[in-house]
């Protein structure tokens, strides 16, 4: 990996050097490459996703759960189960089941999901409808799911109340009427051991 930063530094040295509006594009392609290949630990991503968002990013831990429906998403782990991360395969297709208990790098975009009443409202007439989306084997979701974004109910409608309540809480703090809840469109992975 250092060989290819210096490669990277080489070549965007000579392209500065040789002049010409290619140069500076060339530089700043150079230097993007260089941000994407160092891996940022999960806490840090976290703590500074607002800051990052819909950014090329790579970050690096320890994959702690793959969705058992097509292994789209897999979970990855920062210094403890509280601090955890959604990753999605999107254009990838699916994860490697090898990425579980594994430690895995992924290079992609950090996105920003947020839930305010608006959203609520469409997960409720879903279930209403019977047309929700299921995440998890049972009612009360996805565990991986629920703790990336810190969630305690057991019931769709227990998840929905806390979500509403946690809303109230950050807009009588903040100011702010919806969560944050972050998540990576994966562009690539590997699994590092």
């Amino acid at each position: 990996m250092k060989t290819k930063l210096m490669i990277l530094l080489v070549a965007a040295t000579m392209f500065v050097a040789c002049g010409g509006n290619n140069s500076k594009k060339a530089a700043d392609n150079a230097a993007e490459a260089t941000e994407a290949t160092t891996s940022m630990e999960i806490d840090a991503v976290l703590t500074e996703a607002e800051a990052l968002t819909d950014q090329q990013i790579a970050l690096e831990g320890v994959c702690t759960h793959i969705c058992s429906h097509g292994g789209t998403k897999i979970f990855m782990m920062g210094s403890d189960d509280t601090k955890t991360i959604r990753i999605e395969a999107c254009k990838l297709g699916s994860f490697d089941q090898k990425c579980v208990n594994s430690i895995v790098k992924v290079n992609g975009i950090l996105r920003e999901e947020r839930v305010d009443e608006a959203y609520l409202q469409r997960w409720e007439a879903a279930v209403a409808a019977q047309t929700a989306e299921q995440h998890g084997e049972v009612e009360a979701g996805c565990d991986s799911e629920k703790a990336a974004r810190g969630e305690t109910g057991n019931t769709v409608a227990e998840r929905i109340a806390d979500f509403r309540t946690k809303i109230a809480a950050r807009k009588a703090s903040v100011g702010k009427e919806y969560l944050s809840f972050y998540y990576v469109e994966a562009l690539s992975y590997e699994i590092v051991e």
